[in-house]
């Protein structure tokens, strides 16, 4: 008798591990789901691939700003569509939200440097835009996501580059906060899905230069997220950039959510993202 209460109690366990994993991988489905249209697509380099998708809230500015940065192991298969979806709903709550496109691996001209100097002419293109459209370059955030998340954080340390590296930038645009959601935090690791396209993105360029662990500390106010289940980019990243950058002084905030896994922080129909989407809120009051 004790046996077969062990057995039902074991197989019980296990059913609702497996739900509970099915659950955390659910919103993969946000990577096919129809895409909500921007209200502009702007070009901001004459590469196919250097453009970006601007959404304004109604009514009247000066709008706060949120740069978006898709992650897909940083690879040309995988683009910004799927970034759409917060990108609409942070503009509903009052942010106007530039989602960009960058030259990936495999694009002509991707990987390093490449892909870091889009991603930063991207964000240095707001001056432009601001230059038409009503938006607030004092108020400021970068959201990423995965290997979109390690290049959020880079975007926080362009100013420590020195002059002859070749992602310099003269005058990079102040972030006011940083929110690198199941981001890839240390580029010298192995583990995670993008271990693979990690060597093909950098090459024989320089890991610890643009390794989140080694850029701390940022002096931007930075919301560090992970989902519990991520079976991606392991929750070990974010907690070990956290504990370092606290470390050298960083004012950061750690969030990993339960019963989560890589996708759901970013699925506007999840609880997961709605934490996000308060955390950055308060960062940006």
């Amino acid at each position: 008798m004790k046996r077969s209460i062990f057995a039902v109690i074991s197989i019980l366990a296990i059913s609702f591990a497996l739900i509970g994993a099915r659950q955390a991988q659910s919103s993969r489905s946000i990577l096919t789901r129809p895409v909500p249209p921007p209200d502009q697509k702007i070009a901001y380099g004459s590469d196919p691939n250097q453009f970006g998708e601007l959404r304004l809230p109604k009514g009247n500015g000066k709008f706060p700003v949120v740069v978006i940065v898709h992650g897909g192991c940083w690879m040309a298969e995988y683009g910004l569509g799927y970034m759409s979806h917060l990108a609409a709903d942070l503009t509903d709550a009052g942010f106007a939200t530039w989602n960009i496109e960058y030259r990936r691996v495999g694009n002509s001209g991707g990987a390093w440097p490449g892909t870091f100097q889009d991603v930063g002419m991207a964000t240095d293109y707001l001056r432009i835009l601001a230059k038409k459209y009503p938006l607030d370059l004092n108020r400021v955030a970068a959201l990423g996501h995965s290997a979109g998340g390690q290049l959020v954080i880079w975007l926080g340390a362009r100013s420590k580059f020195p002059k002859d590296s070749p992602v310099w930038s003269a005058d990079p645009l102040k972030l006011r906060a940083i929110v690198p959601i199941a981001a890839i935090t240390d580029l010298r690791k192995t583990g995670t899905a993008c271990d693979e396209s990690l060597s093909m993105l950098m090459g024989n360029g320089p890991k610890d230069k643009v390794s989140p662990v080694d850029m701390a500390p940022l002096g931007i106010r930075q919301l560090v997220v992970a989902g519990e289940d991520d079976k991606i980019v392991p929750q070990s990243m974010a907690r070990d950039y956290y504990h370092i950058a606290v470390k050298k002084g960083d004012l950061l905030k750690l969030l990993i959510i339960p019963k989560s896994g890589h996708f759901e922080p970013v699925d506007p129909k999840t609880p997961a993202w709605q934490q996000v989407r308060e955390g950055l809120l308060g960062m940006m009051k």
